[in-house]
């Protein structure tokens, strides 16, 4: 483990960090990258060597958040470099890129609602009561921001209902918001490590090209059951089938972007136009519906003629 290679790791691992927390708006996303660099260094030295500069850089990290006032940094750190070490593992086991994010997520998933238990524990709280908790907070800070501000009686009583509805409605869908959030963060983790490993000259899993990518063919009976239980039941039943088909459309939506990307390469649509197709896709609900019923539908259109190049 070379010196260059602690200061690379523990540097960027800290620059994405912290432009989470400093930068507005666009902050949290650049949160979402924090295990590049430890999925890079693993790759790079191994895994064995990979855990030691991970533990290394972390507890640095840790020690210049709890320094400069930012303690919630330490929990993403460890979470996130833990991620980067399993997606690395996962590259060098040269599983299907749906295996990887599928396992990646499920990884994920199982540190983050360790970590939520453990901290909800310390609080005497439940984990969903917990992060009610603090959403309830947040929308109470906002709307006294605005009081102070000098905004009607008439605004701010519309305000507390808007938030008492999305607190609610929050409150039902947050285990399937949870999984599409962590899944949306390994996938874009796997994605931009193509381009970083081609550029540090490692090899990247041969995955099959992303304009080839599609949902499981069996998954269309989930979304059919899940769809016949949202009229059909009620209570619990109804909360699980809401929550499981918010996280199979998510799963269409990519297989529709899948579809996107096919055609965008077929016709060589040029870069700046291809950014504003994924604009209006990202901005407008319309186009995102569209484009995940596109992957829904495609088992049976086949609008890339996949299936029946397939059969010939």
């Amino acid at each position: 483990m070379k010196m260059r290679d602690v200061l690379g790791c523990v540097g960027s691992g800290a620059c994405v960090l912290f432009a989470s927390a400093w930068i507005p708006f666009m902050g949290p996303l650049f949160g979402l990258l924090t295990p590049l660099p430890f999925l890079y260094y693993s790759s790079k030295l191994g895994i064995h060597q990979g855990v030691k500069l991970a533990a290394l850089s972390a507890f640095t990290i840790a020690l210049i958040a709890r320094l400069l006032g930012h303690p919630q940094i330490i929990l993403f750190c460890l979470e996130f470099s833990l991620l980067g070490l399993a997606l690395s593992e996962l590259f060098r086991r040269k599983f299907s890129i749906g295996q990887t994010i599928f396992l990646g997520t499920g990884f994920m998933l199982f540190l983050g609602f360790g970590f939520l238990f453990f901290l909800a524990l310390s609080k005497n709280m439940g984990p969903f009561e917990m992060i009610l908790n603090y959403l309830q907070a947040k929308f109470k800070a906002t709307i006294y921001a605005y009081e102070q501000m000098g905004i009607s009686q008439g605004k701010v009583i519309e305000l507390e209902a808007y938030a008492t509805a999305l607190v609610d409605i929050i409150s039902k869908v947050y285990p399937s918001l949870m999984v599409v959030g962590t899944g949306f963060a390994v996938w874009l983790n796997v994605v931009i490590a193509k381009p970083l490993f081609r550029m540090g000259n490692l090899t990247y899993p041969p995955f099959m090209p992303m304009d080839r990518w599609q949902a499981p063919d069996s998954m269309v009976w989930g979304v059919i059951v899940t769809g016949f239980a949202l009229f059909l039941t009620s209570g619990s039943i109804k909360s699980v089938a809401i929550n499981a088909l918010i996280v199979m459309m998510f799963v269409y939506l990519f297989h529709g972007l899948s579809i996107v990307l096919f055609f965008l390469n077929k016709y060589h649509v040029p870069s700046w136009m291809r950014v504003g197709v994924y604009f209006l896709i990202i901005i407008q609900q319309l186009f995102l519906i569209l484009v995940a019923l596109a992957g829904l539908f495609d088992q049976w259109i086949d609008f890339r003629r996949i299936h029946r190049r397939t059969q010939s």
